[in-house]
């Protein structure tokens, strides 16, 4: 999954955010299981910006909430 940008997070509508945010959440889990399995080597980079993108992805959503 690629990175996304802030600017492409603010283009967004709230249902988009949570289908990219599913999404999101989901690699994070696979990546994870990688990680317990010991088969993450090349991606173990992967796992704090996903988690930094979920993150917008939500601050974003409760914005446009509000």
């Amino acid at each position: 999954m690629a990175r996304i940008r802030p600017k492409t997070i603010r283009e967004l509508n709230e249902a988009d955010l949570r289908g990219k945010i599913s999404e999101a959440r989901a690699h994070l889990a696979k990546l994870r299981v990688d990680g317990a399995k010991g088969t993450l080597r090349k991606e173990s980079g992967k796992l704090r910006p996903l988690r930094r993108d979920i993150a917008r992805m939500l601050t974003r959503l409760n914005e446009v909430k509000k």
